[in-house]
C-alpha cells in the first residue's frame, strides 16, 4: 500500500498537468479535427483534399471550433475525439504512475538522520543535550557505560 501512497503523493503535480494538457488539447486539436471531419464528409464518404484545407482553416479558428463542436450536427464526432485523448491520456499516465513507484519503502527517505527513533526511544542509547554530535538534537554520551563505538558512513570534505 506505502507504494501506492507514495506514487499518489509524487503524482499530484502530474495529475494537474495531465487535466492541463487535455483540456488544451481538446480545444486545440480534437475540436476542429472533429468539426473539419464533418464538414468534409459529403455522402458519407471522406474528401481528404476538402478535409486538409478546411483543417488548416479551422486551426486558426480553434475557439470557434471549440463552441461549434457542441452543436449537435458536431457533438458525436467530437466526443469520440475526446474518448480516444482521454485513453491515450489515461494510459500515458498509467505508465508514468507506473515508472514512479518506489522500489521500496525506503525511498526518499533521508539516511543517516534520527528519524529512525520517535517518541523518545533514542534517548534509551543517546543523550539529548551534551555528548558528541550524532545529527540535530542527538549526542553520544561520553560518561556511557557499555558500548560507546560510532560508525560514520560519508564522506570528509577537506578544502
Amino acid at each position: 500500500m506505502y507504494k501506492i501512497k507514495h506514487a499518489l503523493k509524487k503524482g499530484k503535480k502530474v495529475f494537474i498537468m495531465v487535466l492541463i494538457l487535455w483540456v488544451l488539447l481538446s480545444i486545440v486539436f480534437i475540436a476542429p479535427i472533429s468539426v473539419s471531419l464533418i464538414n468534409a464528409t459529403e455522402n458519407g464518404v471522406l474528401n481528404s483534399g476538402k478535409f486538409t484545407n478546411i483543417l488548416f482553416t479551422n486551426f486558426g479558428e480553434f475557439w470557434q471550433c471549440f463552441l461549434n463542436a457542441f452543436k449537435p450536427t458536431y457533438f458525436n464526432t467530437f466526443l469520440k475525439g475526446e474518448l480516444y485523448l482521454v485513453c491515450a491520456l489515461l494510459f500515458l499516465t498509467a505508465i508514468g504512475l507506473l515508472k514512479s513507484l518506489p522500489k521500496n519503502e525506503y525511498t526518499d527517505i533521508e539516511h543517516g538522520s534520527s528519524d529512525w527513533a520517535t517518541g523518545g526511544e533514542q534517548y534509551k542509547i543517546l543523550n539529548a543535550k551534551k555528548g558528541i554530535i550524532l545529527a540535530e538534537k542527538n549526542y553520544l554520551p561520553v560518561d556511557k557505560r557499555g558500548n560507546t563505538n560510532v560508525l560514520v558512513v560519508g564522506r570528509f570534505w577537506f578544502w
